[in-house]
């Protein structure tokens, strides 16, 4: 079973040795959401080019997140649907609504808090300055998602050492219910 893994970058895009741009890489199965402003994570603007995104491919889609993209994902739900979405893995969403949010990502608010309508999990971190543990619980709690905490992993960025990430391919294949990493490149 082929699935397509598309990937949603969070606010500035996800630099090359970021585990998004490495899963990118790795994989035959992926495709980048392109926004046109990476820098303005603005909702409705990044939640149309989601959707324009998953339009495209065909068969079935697992949704993979990083910061603003986990919010972007969230958001895009609320106003669209795909039966194609079978899943969603929301990496460190930022929030958005916090008042201590950088001013650059206020355009992204408000978090949606509405139930997705496919599995999903949300990985946080105990020590991440965009998202509090009880804050990513509450947001998990209104998504019906699970949660996954994982400890001293700041933003779970490449800033905090995420670059080969083998967590993050484990929580995607627990969402795709099969072993995902037979389609990873020869090396």
């Amino acid at each position: 079973m082929n699935t397509t893994i598309i990937l949603v970058p969070g606010y500035t895009n996800s630099a090359p040795n970021h585990w998004q741009s490495i899963i990118e890489r790795s994989y035959t199965n992926t495709v980048r959401v392109q926004q046109k402003d990476w820098l303005v994570p603005e909702r409705q603007a990044w939640a149309d080019a989601l959707n324009d995104t998953i339009k495209q491919v065909s068969g079935n889609v697992l949704l993979v997140g990083h910061s603003c993209g986990s919010v972007a994902i969230t958001q895009w739900a609320s106003l669209y649907s795909s039966e194609n979405v079978i899943g969603a893995l929301l990496v460190a969403p930022a929030d958005v609504d916090s008042s201590t949010a950088i001013p650059e990502i206020h355009v992204q608010r408000p978090l949606s808090m509405q139930p997705l309508p496919f599995p999903s999990i949300v990985v946080c971190s105990d020590d991440d300055p965009h998202l509090s543990i009880p804050r990513a619980k509450e947001f998990a709690k209104h998504l019906q998602s699970d949660v996954v905490t994982l400890h001293k992993a700041g933003h779970i960025n490449t800033d905090a050492g995420f670059g080969y990430w083998p967590q993050g391919e484990k929580l995607i294949e627990r969402l795709l219910g099969y072993k995902w990493t037979e389609e990873r490149i020869a090396e």
